[in-house]
């Protein structure tokens, strides 16, 4: 366990990088925070939450720390919590990922709120690169899409763009939801409200990956539809025009003895010339159908 331990001016700040829940015990027990809270601040995979018990309050918020390019499918994959408990006297912090932004928190803070509304506003901004990387992904997919035919895109690609664009969304709907039954003071109603308004910003712009994402999945699996429509009706153009001929070649292969047509001296070019015909006259009425 990693325990950091930072004196302000009138609080105190304590944090704790991957303990045990033996060694979390051990911190806390001074502070007497209830061991449900204790439990949920280690569990994996956690989502966002308030919770107001005797005089502290305790919230998990989640920060992005999945690579770009990740495949991800889960919550635990994509993003890290911190568990936050805090009153007037002291903040403690528990996380089992590394956030650099912890280490470089200045020392002027002079509440705990601002303190911790600032690493709200941190963990938020590690949404902000991962929205854009994955905007620019879905430019490059519409351009495959509209400019090559959709002959390259992957739809393993797709679902992986769309999976963390939901995953994503889902944790900014609840990081909302606890900043909006948060009680700061006057001092610090701005930042909260800032915050909100960044949490709802990023979830809208989520909301429109995941719309584009399956706009460009309709357009794929409507090219690919055309694709193969396109392949039958060449392959029903061909079994149009080689069934009468077939047909007619079947008949005088048979070989029965008396068969009129094999005594005709002109019979061979009479049956090329009638194949002829029959391929024209089914050409002239494709070209009226407009298939072909």
């Amino acid at each position: 366990m990693s325990k950091i331990i930072r004196k302000y001016s009138s609080f105190e700040w304590i944090d704790l990088e991957k303990p045990t829940q033996e060694e979390l015990k051990d911190v806390t027990q001074p502070f007497a925070i209830d061991f449900n809270l204790l439990e949920d601040s280690l569990e994996q995979g956690h989502l966002p939450k308030i919770e107001q018990l005797n005089d502290y309050t305790f919230i998990i918020l989640r920060a992005y720390s999945a690579h770009h390019t990740a495949k991800v499918t889960t919550v635990g994959e994509l993003s890290n919590k911190i568990a936050f408990f805090y009153n007037e006297g002291v903040l403690i912090t528990v996380h089992r990922a590394k956030f650099d932004f912890l280490s470089t928190r200045p020392e002027t803070f002079t509440s705990i709120e601002e303190l911790v509304l600032d690493i709200f506003n941190e963990m938020l901004l590690t949404y902000e690169k991962p929205l854009h990387t994955q905007s620019d992904s879905i430019d490059e997919f519409e351009k495959l899409i509209f400019l090559q035919n959709g002959k390259s895109i992957s739809v393993e690609s797709l679902y992986f763009q769309k999976s963390k664009a939901r995953i994503s969304k889902k944790i900014l709907q609840l990081t909302q939801n606890v900043f909006n039954q948060l009680t700061v003071s006057a001092d610090s109603a701005s930042l909260l409200q800032d915050l909100k308004e960044t949490a709802l910003n990023y979830t809208l712009h989520y909301d429109e990956v995941i719309e584009d994402v399956n706009s460009i999945l309709n357009t794929y699996l409507s090219i690919t539809a055309k694709r193969s429509n396109d392949v039958m009706k060449l392959l029903t153009v061909f079994s149009a025009f080689f069934l009468p001929l077939t047909f007619i070649a079947g008949i005088y292969g048979m070989n029965f003895h008396f068969m009129p047509e094999l005594r005709w001296p002109n019979g061979y070019f009479i049956v090329l010339g009638l194949m002829l015909l029959i391929s024209g006259l089914i050409y002239i009425w494709f070209r009226r159908r407009k298939i072909i």
